[in-house]
């Protein structure tokens, strides 16, 4: 091992871009991005959500998620209702397009991981889980 940053940080890097990009081609004969099919999971997942509340759960920024919700919407996948408690937010919420769209694209995604990692037997998957897990947790101590 040459130095940490370059064995740790650049093939974790390395790894999440190639993984980016395939599961990019997978979702591009539905005419969505990863960052779109996240939004429209979390949307199914939990319901309808304030903007603020998908920021927490998709993780994007405000500006991000601005724009995808706007591109969504122009492609019907979800709508925009008043929040009656909050006249000043909207509540996001997926169309029945949205809802079929998911339904169809849910099942692929699944195989699409389960044949990412075939060739991986459970116990090294469970390790290397954990230990992201575990570089995760130490990343926290370095953000504010």
């Amino acid at each position: 091992m040459d130095s940490f940053d370059e064995s740790i940080g650049f093939a974790t890097a390395q790894t999440h871009r190639m993984m980016f990009r395939a599961f990019t081609s997978y979702l591009k004969s539905f005419d969505i991005t990863p960052e779109q099919w996240t939004v429209i999971k979390r949307l199914y997942t939990y319901g309808d959500l304030t903007q603020k509340q998908l920021v927490t759960a998709s993780e994007k920024d405000k500006a991000t998620l601005t724009r995808i919700i706007d591109l969504l919407e122009r492609k019907t996948f979800i709508k925009k209702t008043q929040n009656d408690e909050d006249k000043r937010s909207h509540y996001i919420c997926l169309t029945k397009h949205g809802i079929q769209l998911y339904k169809t694209v849910q099942p692929g995604t699944e195989q699409f991981y389960k044949d990412l990692v075939e060739e991986i037997s459970t116990t090294d998957l469970a390790v290397y889980v954990d230990t992201l897990k575990k570089l995760q947790q130490a990343c926290r101590y370095y953000i504010d």
